[in-house]
């Protein structure tokens, strides 16, 4: 009996396991500069949700009176708001109406390119960072869901859990399944059909 679309996906997520897993090690250590990594971004929730908070907030709630100048300037000389760090550093013109609101682009132009230097030029637009933590978070979230499944699983058919994950995480051939299971081949493969069946009802 062939298995259906949305069967065939469910065991393509146990395939896709490891390389997963993989992935979010990888993400995990690359660097956005200043000694940050991925996973740091991803897990100061206390940042992000300061972020969230001051998002919400009129900013002479949270700025100083200097800040809120190079704020207004800012506002008053930018035509577009773009979402890259470098892109906003070009978007900021070099000269002013006056000497007053040069002095202060000039400052605005120097605080962005700190934030980049900051960075140490290894992620050339903040929106990269942020795709990244995207999907490192996509991926730790995908691999929770088939753990959390397989945790399920072991509850009330102990055992099918452990094999699958020899098929699928630990890529164990057929004789070496056998071997540590102590079964003929042809008890594994029926062993293999329900634990795949069983995994299938719970995460599809």
């Amino acid at each position: 009996m062939e298995m259906s679309t949305a069967e065939q996906r469910v065991i393509e997520q146990l395939q896709q396991y490891p390389q997963k897993r993989a992935r979010i090690q990888a993400l995990s250590t690359y660097s956005v500069g200043a000694g940050l990594t991925i996973s740091r971004l991803d897990e100061d929730d206390q940042l992000q949700e300061l972020h969230r908070r001051l998002r919400g907030l009129p900013s002479y709630m949270y700025l100083s009176e200097k800040e809120q100048r190079l704020e207004t300037t800012a506002h008053a000389y930018l035509t577009r708001y773009p979402a890259g760090l470098k892109a906003q550093l070009e978007a900021i013109p070099t000269m002013g109406a006056d000497v007053e609101d040069d002095k202060l682009l000039q400052e605005l132009r120097r605080k962005i390119k700190k934030v980049i230097d900051a960075r140490g030029c290894n992620v050339d637009d903040l929106a990269e960072v942020l795709e990244r933590v995207a999907e490192l978070q996509d991926l730790v979230s995908e691999v929770n869901w088939i753990d959390n499944v397989l945790d399920l699983l072991e509850k009330y058919k102990p055992g099918y859990p452990r094999l699958l994950r020899m098929i699928y995480f630990e890529n164990m051939t057929n004789q070496e399944i056998v071997d540590k299971m102590n079964v003929s081949k042809t008890t594994l493969h029926r062993l293999r059909k329900k634990a795949e069946i069983e995994y299938i009802a719970l995460a599809k």
